[in-house]
C-alpha cells in the first residue's frame, strides 16, 4: 500500500471502482485503440505499406493488461504492495483492455514490430510472456518483452537503433519521453504543453485513475465569493 493509499482509502477505491467498473473507463480504452489503429495504418501507408523496419512500443500494465482486480485485493486487505504485486506477476490473471489484441495483430499482420516495454520486474520475465502469450498475443519473446532494469528512455533508444518508432502506448507520461521521470507534477504539465502535438499522433495515453505522481496533488477548490450579509 503507497503512503497517499493509507491516507485516502476512501479516495483510492472509489479511483480503483471507476477504473474498474465504469463503463467510461472501458470507452476510453476502446477510444485509444481506435487512434492507435488510425495512426498505425497511416504510418505504413506513409512507409509505402509496408512495416519492415517500423516498430510500436507499448507499455503493459493499465496499457494492454487490466490489473484491477490486484489494485482492489490490495485495497481491501491492505497487504504489502510490492511483494503482492510480484505474486500478481507471477499467479495472477488479468485481462486484455478491450481493442488490444485487435491492435497488436493487426501490427503483426503489417510487419511492424512489436516492443512490449514495462517497469514490471525483470525477476518474473517468464511470467509475464507466459501471460502475454496466454491470452494470445504476437511477437512476445524474451527480446520483445523489455522489463525493469535500465529506463524506459535508454530502452527505447536501443530499439531505434534498429527500428522507426511510429507509435508509443502508455498509461504514464514516463512512457513517452525521459523527461517526464522523476519531476514534479508542474514541471510535467509544462513539458506535456511543449509535446502536446505528439498526442494523440505517435503518443496514445490511456486512462489510469488509480496510479500516477498526481494522487500527491492538492485539490484546488474554487473561492466562492463573499456574499453581502445586509
Amino acid at each position: 500500500m503507497t503512503d497517499t493509499t493509507r491516507r485516502h482509502p476512501r479516495e483510492h477505491a472509489m479511483a480503483i471502482r471507476y477504473q474498474q467498473r465504469s463503463a467510461e473507463v472501458k470507452a476510453l480504452q476502446r477510444q485509444c485503440y481506435a487512434l492507435a489503429t488510425l495512426r498505425l495504418r497511416m504510418a505504413v501507408d506513409a512507409a509505402g505499406g509496408q512495416g519492415a523496419g517500423l516498430a510500436v512500443v507499448s507499455d503493459i500494465d493499465e496499457t494492454i493488461l487490466d490489473n484491477t482486480a490486484i489494485m482492489a485485493h490490495a485495497m481491501t486487505h491492505q497487504g504489502d504492495n510490492v511483494e503482492t504485486w510480484k505474486l500478481w506477476e507471477r499467479e495472477g490473471d488479468p485481462h486484455l483492455i478491450p481493442g488490444a489484441a485487435d491492435f497488436f495483430h493487426l501490427a503483426d499482420r503489417l510487419g511492424v514490430t512489436i516492443f512490449y516495454v514495462s517497469d514490471r520486474f525483470d525477476e518474473n520475465k517468464l511470467a509475464t510472456i507466459a501471460t502475454l502469450s496466454s491470452l494470445g498475443l504476437p511477437q512476445v519473446s524474451a527480446d520483445h518483452v523489455q522489463l525493469f532494469g535500465p529506463p524506459k528512455a535508454e530502452r527505447r533508444a536501443a530499439i531505434e537503433r534498429d527500428h522507426r518508432i511510429i507509435l508509443h502506448l502508455g498509461d504514464t507520461l514516463h512512457d513517452f519521453h525521459g523527461a517526464f521521470a522523476g519531476i514534479g507534477l508542474e514541471d510535467q504539465h509544462r513539458l506535456a504543453e511543449e509535446h502536446s502535438d505528439r498526442f494523440g499522433d505517435d503518443w496514445i495515453v490511456f486512462p489510469n485513475a488509480a496510479h500516477g505522481t498526481w494522487m500527491e496533488a492538492e485539490i484546488r477548490p474554487w473561492t466562492a465569493p463573499v456574499s453581502d450579509p445586509a
